[in-house]
């Protein structure tokens, strides 16, 4: 019988703790890139060039994306989405008020 490669595989296993960091870190630093993009829409209320329909999409993502992390009960996934959702919100009212 050949040895199964998904049995070799432990849950919390010294890599999948790095790469989880690695991925929590790109949330962080994804989000930290479009801080600039809301920035230049609420404080500097310049609009131009924004798509609502490309915001509102990822928006969309973020949701989804919230209700799966919910659904498997795993953190790594639902809490970005909640920074993402508020950064695209942002994004999108304030290219409504501003644009």
């Amino acid at each position: 019988m050949a040895p199964d490669p998904a049995a070799s595989i432990k849950d919390g296993s010294r890599g999948d703790a790095l790469f989880g960091r690695v991925l929590g870190g790109m949330s962080i630093f994804t989000m930290l890139m479009t801080v600039p993009q809301v920035l230049t829409i609420w404080v500097g209320g310049e609009a131009a060039g924004v798509s609502v329909v490309s915001w509102s999409a990822y928006l969309l993502s973020a949701m989804l994306w919230f209700w799966y992390g919910l659904q498997k009960r795993d953190r790594n996934i639902y809490l970005p989405c909640v920074g993402w959702a508020g950064l695209d919100a942002a994004v999108i009212v304030g290219a409504l008020v501003h644009g």
